[in-house]
């Protein structure tokens, strides 16, 4: 039987999995791609960049797995949601892709809520508010800044769709990462023709939509000289990488949902209808499980603020680690198992780079809360993992408290599920069972799963979860915990409220010179 090949456009580089028709995975490649700055807040990629690695990560991935061009038998596309590609009809980009961690359009995002009549209007609209990561902040941004760009603009694309356009010719997505746009009713999943008016964006722009595992194109016999693959292959809607690792860790029923601690923290919900919050605190958008949705929450420095306590502070313990040849987390966690839960009054606030879900506040900064002469490095440490935490319960909070939405276990995924420590934290906070499966590869698993739902080797998402993802650790809560942690995050959730007003003076402190 064919194998199924799934591509994966990252922020820091490109990862392709194949695996069999069972979802056995046979062999993964990574190949990176860099990010640029050219001014503070700002954040660019070079589509080239994507392209070359996903040529690169295709070819290693076929040599590891041993598999021949004619094995290939479908592809699956994810990528990094809400960045934005704009072309003319030639396939070099006219400039470069500005991404989902780009702050610069704080402006925008204002214009459309005003345009829009009001947050509440947009949210009935798009169901979302508009947020400086999105797609149509950014579409406004270059039409006010470079209209010159603008003005030769045909085509706006994601990321992994300018990889799709490489691959196959055609302007086409799905409906998971089109959510993402803040142009997409959500609802009705299809293009927000009043949206696109009200900010006079011609519809033209915009590729033709798909459900997640339709097949959208064939490769072309150029793109499959360059991927060392054969002509032909049929190429699926994919998802963006939120929905994609849902699929990926089976979050495709009610009831179950995920937590995912990478640079980010994402809770992610499926949902049988499209239930929004009114508030616009956490995301409602399209599953990639045709005709359902999903609810999630992105903070935006979950496992990034544990990354920048061990570059900047953890220097010691990543030199011990090179010489023992282990990871320094390791190293750092056992610290903080040796230091009490709840660090004797310690908190740690994780918004080192401003905050998304559940308060969209580009000027949130991060800060200790309870430093004492008493304090150690261990409880600096563990206040910073049950920081992150109460942040991941926040999202959770609003799903299951305010939204209704069922919540009877948690699936871990990410740097946060290697841990022990961090796994039974976890438990505790959420006060829910813990679930760790067999299938940890992600985006790219995901997206396999769909190509194989697309061409046939099994009937509908849910059918391709249930034969290939399974349970194989639980943790339970432990009770005494659990109770603690209710109320230290009780006075936790209170902090951004107490400290908020002060958050933009703190932003513009600092001497210039």
């Amino acid at each position: 039987m064919p194998y199924l090949l799934g591509i994966d456009i990252g922020t820091s580089g490109t990862k392709t999995l194949v695996c069999d028709d069972n979802g056995a995975v046979l062999a993964t490649a990574m190949a990176e791609h860099p990010i640029y700055s050219p001014k503070p807040g700002w954040s660019e990629q070079n589509p080239e960049d994507w392209w070359r690695a996903v040529c690169i990560a295709t070819r290693t991935v076929l040599r590891k797995a041993k598999a021949k061009p004619a094995d290939i038998g479908g592809i699956g596309l994810s990528g990094q949601m809400h960045g934005s590609v704009f072309l003319d009809d030639s396939t070099k980009a006219l400039r470069p892709a500005l991404l989902w961690n780009d702050q610069r359009t704080v402006e925008q995002c204002a214009q459309i809520e005003s345009i829009a009549g009001g947050r509440e209007r947009l949210i009935e609209l798009v169901a979302n508010p508009a947020l400086t990561g999105f797609t149509a902040p950014k579409i406004l941004w270059v039409r006010q800044h470079e209209p010159q760009i603008y003005a030769k603009t045909k085509h706006i694309l994601l990321p992994k769709d300018y990889i799709r356009f490489r691959m196959t010719g055609e302007y086409a997505t799905e409906v998971s990462d089109a959510s993402g746009t803040l142009l997409l009713d959500v609802v009705n999943r299809t293009w927000s023709g009043s949206l696109l008016s009200l900010l006079e964006i011609d519809a033209a722009l915009m590729p033709r939509l798909h459900e997640s595992p339709e097949i959208t194109g064939r490769l072309t016999e150029k793109a499959a000289e360059l991927m060392g693959l054969r002509t032909g292959i049929p190429v699926v809607g994919g998802a963006g990488d939120q929905a994609a690792g849902a699929v990926g860790n089976g979050i495709v029923t009610a009831g179950i949902v995920s937590a995912t601690l990478g640079t980010s923290g994402v809770l992610f919900a499926h949902s049988d209808t499209p239930t929004r919050d009114p508030q616009g605190r956490v995301h409602t958008m399209c599953h990639a499980v045709p005709g359902k949705w999903c609810v999630f929450g992105c903070m935006l420095s979950a496992g990034g603020s544990f990354q920048w306590y061990r570059n900047q502070l953890g220097a010691d313990e990543v030199a011990l680690a090179k010489k023992r040849k282990i990871d320094p987390y390791e190293l750092l966690i056992n610290q903080a198992i040796e230091a009490p839960p709840g660090s004797e009054g310690l908190f740690f606030l994780p918004y080192l780079t401003g905050e998304r879900c559940p308060h969209p506040d580009p000027m949130a900064r991060g800060a200790w809360i309870g430093l004492t002469a008493r304090t150690t490095r261990g409880m600096m440490i563990r206040a910073l993992l049950e920081g992150v935490t109460f942040g991941m319960r926040d999202a959770l909070e609003i799903m299951h408290a305010d939204m209704q939405i069922p919540v009877s276990q948690v699936r871990a995924s990410g740097g946060g599920a290697r841990s022990e420590f961090w796994r039974q934290l976890q438990a505790d906070i959420y006060n829910k069972p813990l679930v760790l499966t067999n299938a940890t590869e992600g985006p790219a698993y995901g997206v396999a799963l769909l190509a194989g739902v697309g061409t046939g080797a099994w009937a509908t998402v849910e059918q391709a979860c249930k034969a290939s993802i399974r349970q194989v650790t639980k943790i339970t809560p432990n009770k005494r915990s659990a109770t603690f942690y209710d109320k230290a995050y009780a006075t936790y959730r209170k902090l951004y409220f107490d400290l908020k007003a002060r958050f933009p003076e703190m932003a513009a402190g600092g001497m210039t010179t």
